[in-house]
C-alpha cells in the first residue's frame, strides 16, 4: 500500500517521526521497510530500536530491486511532477492521490487492489 503525506520538513528526523507515527498506527503489523540511501534515512536505527521493525537498504544505483517502489513513483509523478511542492497540494489532492494509488487493480496482486490485501492482512 503507498501513503504520501506532507512531512513537517525535508529531513531525517521529519522522515524518523512520520515512520514511527505509523508503525504506531499499525501496531506489530508492519513488517519489514526497505529504503533507499537517501539522507532521509539517516535515523534508521531508532526505527529500528523504537518499532523492532528490519530497514533493508537497496543497493545504490539498483531500481530494480525496489520495483513496485520505482512503478507506485512513477503513477505518483503523474499527479506531483517533479519539482512541484507537495505543500502546493491541499488535504483533499492527496487524499485523492491516495485513493486511486490503492485502489487500482494490480497485477502483481493477482488483480487486487493494494487496499484490499492492506485490509485483508490486518485481520490476520
Amino acid at each position: 500500500m503507498t501513503i504520501v503525506k506532507r512531512l513537517h520538513g525535508r529531513d531525517s528526523q521529519s522522515m524518523t517521526q512520520a515512520v514511527l507515527e505509523l508503525a504506531s498506527q499499525l501496531q506489530d503489523k508492519l513488517k519489514t521497510l526497505t529504503v533507499d540511501h537517501g539522507k532521509e534515512f539517516a535515523n534508521y536505527q531508532t526505527i529500528e530500536r523504537r518499532t523492532g521493525t528490519q530497514v533493508y537498504f537497496a543497493h545504490a544505483y539498483s531500481p530494480h530491486e525496489r520495483g513496485s517502489n520505482e512503478n507506485r513513483n512513477r503513477v505518483l509523478r503523474r499527479f506531483i511532477p517533479k519539482g512541484q511542492a507537495i505543500e502546493e497540494l491541499s488535504d483533499h489532492q492527496l487524499f485523492q492521490i491516495n485513493w486511486y494509488l490503492n485502489s487500482r487493480p494490480l497485477k502483481c496482486l493477482n488483480w487486487h487492489t493494494p487496499i484490499e490485501i492492506f485490509l485483508l492482512n490486518l485481520r490476520h
